[in-house]
């Protein structure tokens, strides 16, 4: 694995130390929330799955005016965001009341379009383009590790600390990140005036060549990731392969450890050999082998395919953003970085409402066959758009 080059250590290591901090203190959250609010709250099924929802809902509205307000108040926003979730998690063990409880944590989902939509933004605007692929890619590996670490020990501080101690360690993780990324935020230039174009810029955003394309693309892995890796695919794993529990847990475990070595590989092809060379057979190769998960029920081979589906996720995981970044000038990235992670969080929403229901109405491999097909036609619409993108070029080139 090739280290990283001179450009891309100039993505603030602020940012992502913050990154991973912010995420381990997300982490620790997961397991430990739904025993939380059966404890406190005598929560039934209905009660915890609404967390999420409310928790996506606060992002999905905040993404892109998040984007505007960056062109007028900066990077500091970032450090707004780390200390909202901070107050709301301690307010969050205060409260007795689920229905306050809820508001709370769609609230936070505000902190977190702050934090992460500028962060990305920033990640995206230091390195040059040819060093873009392998920035992003660094900011998912800071947090993916995060994320991976308070997993797993948000089940023990839980049981051996207390049950409001998942939410204090989160607090203190976004206090830590906030002071780490406030010297550099501080630092950084003044923002750009924009507010007699407020108006069009997202219009502009979205008219730009292939920016529509990457957001489905990242919505559609999105709600990939969460419809059916996340929720359906252990299910899967106990149902129709046999496993057991712990088996079940260390075959997803080999995804997750296949994204994070993916990630830095994925990013520095697509800086190298292109995007599209990296994103449409990728997209081809996640279909293969999700639809052939479908069919395995042996242990080890089903590990194995695990670790590839986690791979091949994180080996494209860099590029709709790099490519976003790539095409929009830069005073527009906030509000192109904005409709990406607003894409994200839709697919975050409708992925387990969807494929639910397809496991539902026909049977537990329909998502995975869907999911499949999906990926299979973004790939063509890729395809597609890299050749309209080339031919346009040829002709320019022709015309001077």
């Amino acid at each position: 694995m090739t280290l990283p080059s001179e450009r891309t250590q100039r993505v603030p290591a602020a940012v992502l130390a913050a990154a991973f901090l912010f995420n381990l203190g997300q982490g620790v959250l997961r397991p430990s929330m739904p025993l939380y609010l059966q404890r406190t709250f005598s929560a039934n099924y209905r009660m915890v799955t609404l967390i999420p929802v409310v928790f996506g809902a606060g992002k999905w509205i905040a993404n892109i005016p998040t984007g505007y307000v960056l062109n007028h108040l900066g990077r500091p926003l970032m450090v707004g965001g780390l200390v909202l979730i901070a107050f709301i998690d301690v307010v969050s063990v205060m409260t007795s009341r689920f229905d306050v409880f809820l508001g709370l944590r769609a609230l936070g989902g505000v902190g977190w379009a702050m934090f992460a939509t500028v962060a990305t933004t920033a990640t995206v605007s230091l390195p040059a383009p040819q060093s873009r692929g392998q920035a992003v890619s660094l900011l998912l590996m800071s947090e993916t590790a995060g994320l991976l670490l308070g997993s797993a020990a948000g089940g023990w501080l839980y049981q051996g600390i207390g049950v409001a101690s998942p939410f204090l360690f989160e607090a203190a993780c976004m206090v830590v990140a906030g002071i780490t990324v406030g010297r550099w935020a501080s630092l950084a230039a003044a923002p750009s005036q924009q507010r007699s174009q407020d108006r069009r810029v997202l219009t502009t955003v979205l008219r730009t060549r292939g920016v529509v394309l990457m957001g489905v693309t990242n919505g559609l892995l999105t709600a990939i990731q969460t419809g059916v890796l996340v929720f359906l695919f252990p299910l899967y794993l106990l149902t129709h392969a046999g496993l057991g529990p712990e088996a079940v847990g260390t075959v997803v475990s080999l995804s997750v450890l296949g994204r994070l070595m993916a990630l830095w590989l994925g990013g520095t092809v697509s800086d190298r050999r292109g995007r599209m060379h990296v994103l449409i057979p990728g997209l081809l190769i996640y279909a293969a082998l999700l639809a052939g998960a479908s069919r395995l029920t042996q242990p080890v081979v089903l590990g194995a395919c695990s670790f590839a589906i986690g791979a091949t996720a994180g080996f494209v995981a860099a590029v709709p953003t790099a490519l976003t970044s790539d095409q929009v000038e830069p005073p527009l990235q906030g509000i192109a970085i904005g409709w990406l992670r607003t894409m994200s969080d839709s697919g975050q929403i409708l992925g387990p409402l969807v494929m639910g229901v397809l496991a539902d109405a026909i049977d537990l491999s329909a998502p995975f066959l869907t999911g499949a097909a999906l990926l299979a036609g973004a790939a063509w619409r890729c395809r597609r758009h890299a050749s309209t993108t080339a031919a346009v070029s040829a002709e320019r080139g022709d015309d001077s």
